[in-house]
């Protein structure tokens, strides 16, 4: 959290106030941490239901490449693309070396710099290790919770979904609504969660874990999001 702090200070510090003001902001959420995160939280506000906070992630069949060094590997290369295109970019890790927060603080982090766009970076995991291809995730509609957020959030997931496939050029899965997801329950932001591809796929993983591919999937996330905020995709 401490880091998180002070990137958003140092980027405050070389802008003139009024300017970083009209920057339009997104919290870029490299999905899990070095460790899982066992304790649990409410699924959403004043919910009886709780869900653990992070399980872990997953991990490449073929390279062994952890998840949470995955997600973090391509969020620090959107981070200087989506800055030179005039972005104020707030970071809810930026390093592989602790217990994951939880998925309450990172909605919270997006909600306390009134993020444009909550973009959560992950890949995903199957038993059935012919699964391969990318697909973004958003809220379902649900009064007090998401009502606020469903719409620009649907919008921002179709936007960044067809970047990333086109830079990936792994299989269109497509869009999926959530309602199971703390992280998306909490957000006052718009808030998707892109699933790169498979890391239990030996094609997927073994594209994922080379620089080229981690550049291309920052490359899809940097256009989708520049062009849900309005922007020229200039990435």
């Amino acid at each position: 959290m401490r880091s998180v702090l002070l990137g958003l200070a140092a980027i405050l510090l070389v802008l003139p106030a009024a300017d970083a003001a009209r920057l339009p902001v997104v919290v870029i959420d490299p999905g899990h941490d070095l460790r899982a995160n066992g304790d649990t939280e409410p699924i959403g506000p004043a919910s009886p239901t709780q869900k653990i906070k992070d399980g872990g992630g997953t991990r490449g069949v073929v390279s062994g490449l952890t998840e949470p060094e995955l997600n973090l590997r391509v969020a620090l290369r959107l981070r200087p693309l989506l800055q030179a295109a005039g972005v104020r970019v707030v970071m809810t890790r930026t390093e592989n070396a602790g217990t994951s927060m939880g998925n309450i603080a990172r909605a919270r982090i997006a909600n306390r710099v009134d993020a444009g766009l909550f973009l959560r970076i992950h890949a995903d995991g199957s038993l059935d290790p012919s699964a391969r291809g990318s697909h973004t995730l958003y809220p379902r509609l649900r009064r007090g919770w998401t009502d606020d957020v469903y719409a620009p959030s649907k919008r921002a997931a179709r936007i960044v979904q067809s970047e990333v496939v086109r830079a990936l050029g792994f299989p269109d899965r497509g869009l999926q609504e959530r309602s199971d997801f703390t992280g998306f329950n909490w957000s006052d932001a718009p808030v998707i969660l892109v699933e790169m591809g498979f890391m239990t796929n030996p094609t997927d993983d073994r594209l994922l874990a080379t620089a080229a591919y981690q550049r291309r999937a920052a490359l899809g996330l940097c256009r989708g999001t520049l062009r849900f905020l309005g922007l020229a995709p200039r990435c």
